[in-house]
Formats: structure tokens, C-alpha cells, sequence
């Protein structure tokens, strides 16, 4: 993901259109310091794209006077220490979520933070897929009428390792390294269903580990002691219900690999990665159960297609220009470190509500906005 979706299809596509486009007229050219542990991975990397500064070592980066912005794509559990470091160092900080392994260690990253006046930012690419970027269209026209439900279904099955190599690294898969798609996913719901139809105000989470023995990357089986599937409900300020699947053991069986059906007293939508099909009240039809019908009506037949009328960049572009934007303009940018630590209170509150086995209620976090 740093690689592929942060540096080649954000940073250095910035760079192959001439830079950042600044409301004075400037250009902000974006000039990446490349961090990591393999020398040789590093080397490989800088060569394949013109570029000729790279470390392995993280503190000499952070000390430089040229560097004035860190960006984290670490496995979660070094990110809280490095981070920190980043603060300390005086550097604007933009980092993968979760921002830490518990609520704790998030607030502390955000108080830390704000007393040493960084900037900070954590990514939230879902806001930007052209689907829900077109589904937040339908809500800002009002066109759901009052929003009633939501319905989220994402994940794809990841190959085990023993006969076919996993899609996703092992660590994922191993709770002592930070993995489980309740810390993974339950954040990115959190930012999704917080600035498209509410605050969440209180979760019931059931999780599993539905494949428990995996292949790791050097094909050496290992147990899973972290959860590959949650099945989790969420009650949203304004009265709205949640109901979203995560899983990395399930056949895919739609359109997309993560799709979101919203209704309304007025109308209902599916919003997916790249499409948004909508049908209002006036083009709802009569549906009738009928066991004796064995031809079902074409009902994806009714539905229309919300039209792009725009070009959609690559999400994780998008919300780095306006990081960028934030630090050196001091553009608005409300997916700061405050917002990351409300991820993390969330999958924090999940795994709880999957030991406690019952609904948890969502505490505000006071001063932390």
C-alpha cells in the first residue's frame, strides 16, 4: 500500500503532472526522503523511479531541516513509536490507520501533537472512491429523503498460503503483530459512516477467526490467533442503522468488492468503488413475494446509474493534496489525528463488544475533536 498506492500513484504522480497546483500560482513539488529496513528493497525502488534519497536509518531522516513532513506506512505496531519520534522532531505527520494499537496511544499521539502545533492527517481513502464520493452527492441533494439503514458488505477471500501465495501479509493474520480485520476495518468504517450519515453512537461487534491455520511468506504454516471476518452493527447519531461485513473468508458475489446499500424514506442507492446506482420513491416498484414465481423481475433493471460528471483521481492522491495543502496553505483538512483516535476508540470498542458479547455504547471523547 505505501508503495504502490502512496508513493507511485499519489507522490509520484503529483510529480509527473508538475507538481501541486498552490493558490498563489506556485507549484509545491514533492521531493520523497524513501524509509525502510531492506537496503536492497530500497535501492531496487529509488533506481526503478529516478530517485536518489533513500535511508534505512529513521532518526537521521527525522533530523534533517529539509524533511518537514513524515508519512507512516509502517505494520501498526512500530507506528506508535515512530510517530512519536516524528513529533519530537518537529515534522507535520501523515500516517496509515489505525494511528495506534489502542485508544490510549492514539490520544496520547494527539495531545502530543498539539502541543508541539504539527499538522497531522491519517488517511481515509474510502471518503474518496469515486462510488461514495458520488453516493455523498445523493445525500448532500437530499435525496434519501431520511436516511433509515445502511448495509456494507466487504472483504474477498485470501488464499491460505499452501497452495496458491496469500493476498495479504501473515502479520495481518497474527494478533501479537497487530492484525485483525476488526483493528483494520472497524476505523475505516468509523471515518466513512461519521462523515456520511452520523457519528456512531454505539456498536455491536461479533468476530471470528474463520480460517485458523495459514501459510506464511515463507511457506511455513502458522497459527491465525487474529480475526478474519466481524459482523458488526452500528447505531448512528440521527437514528440511522449500520449493519457492515468485513471479511477475508468470504467468495465474492457483487459487483464490487466493497458495496454499501443505503435507503431512505425517499429513495435508496448502491454505492460501490467505481459505480453508484440510485432508484428514487417515484421508480420504486410493487415487489410482491411470490414462491411460485420462478422468473424473478429484473429489479437491478429499475435502478439508474449516477453519472461520474467529473474526473475522479486516485482517492489516496486526493486526500494527500489536500494534506499537502493543509500544511503549506493551511487548507481545511478535518481527517486529523482527532479523527484517527475516534477510529481506534471504535476497534477498541468492537474487539470489547466481542468479548463481552452485548452492545456497547460509543463514550464521547471530551476535548478530542
Amino acid at each position: 500500500m505505501g508503495y504502490r498506492q502512496h508513493l507511485v500513484r499519489s507522490l509520484l504522480a503529483i510529480r509527473e503532472e508538475g507538481g501541486l497546483p498552490l493558490a498563489d500560482g506556485t507549484r509545491l513539488w514533492p521531493e520523497p526522503v524513501l524509509v525502510g529496513r531492506n537496503e536492497a528493497k530500497l535501492t531496487e525502488i529509488a533506481e526503478r523511479h529516478g530517485l536518489s534519497d533513500w535511508t534505512t536509518d529513521l532518526s537521521a531522516a527525522l533530523s534533517r531541516d529539509d524533511v518537514s513532513i513524515y508519512f507512516d506506512a509502517q505494520v501498526t505496531q512500530r507506528r506508535e513509536k515512530a510517530v512519536a519520534a516524528a513529533i519530537e522532531a518537529g515534522k507535520h505527520i501523515y500516517t496509515e490507520k489505525p494511528l495506534a494499537g489502542d485508544l490510549a496511544g492514539a490520544l496520547e499521539l494527539t495531545r502530543l501533537a498539539a502541543a508541539a502545533g504539527v499538522r497531522t492527517g491519517v488517511v481515509a481513502d474510502k471518503l474518496f472512491l469515486p462510488g461514495l464520493r458520488k453516493l455523498k452527492r445523493l445525500i448532500d441533494i437530499g435525496f434519501f429523503g431520511r436516511i433509515l439503514s445502511v448495509r456494507g458488505e466487504f472483504g474477498y477471500w485470501v488464499f491460505e498460503g499452501d497452495w496458491q501465495p496469500a493476498q495479504r501479509p501473515s502479520w495481518n493474520y497474527r494478533a501479537e503483530d497487530g492484525g485483525g480485520i476488526v483493528l483494520d476495518m472497524l476505523p475505516h468504517w468509523q471515518y466513512l459512516l461519521e462523515n456520511l450519515f452520523g457519528g456512531v453512537r454505539a456498536v455491536h461487534c461479533v468476530a471470528t477467526t474463520h480460517i485458523p491455520r495459514r501459510w506464511d511468506e515463507s511457506g511455513e504454516p502458522y497459527q491465525a490467533t487474529a480475526d478474519d471476518a466481524a459482523y458488526a452493527i452500528f447505531e448512528l447519531a440521527g437514528g440511522a442503522i449500520a449493519q457492515i461485513n468485513s471479511s477475508w473468508a468470504v467468495r465474492v458475489f457483487r459487483d464490487e468488492l466493497v458495496e454499501f446499500q443505503v435507503d431512505g424514506t425517499d429513495g435508496s442507492a448502491v454505492a460501490g468503488l467505481r459505480r453508484c446506482r440510485a432508484q428514487h420513491r417515484a421508480a420504486t416498484p410493487k415487489s410482491v413475494w411470490d414462491p411460485d414465481q420462478t422468473v424473478a423481475p429484473d429489479s437491478r433493471g429499475v435502478w439508474s446509474e449516477v453519472p461520474d460528471n467529473q474526473e475522479f483521481h486516485n482517492g489516496f492522491r486526493v486526500q494527500w493534496e489536500q494534506f499537502l495543502r493543509h500544511v503549506v496553505e493551511n487548507g481545511p483538512f478535518g481527517l486529523d489525528f482527532a479523527a484517527g483516535a475516534r477510529g481506534v476508540q471504535l476497534a477498541e470498542l468492537g474487539l470489547r463488544s466481542v468479548r463481552e458479547g452485548r452492545r456497547i455504547e460509543v463514550p464521547d471523547l471530551g476535548g478530542v475533536r
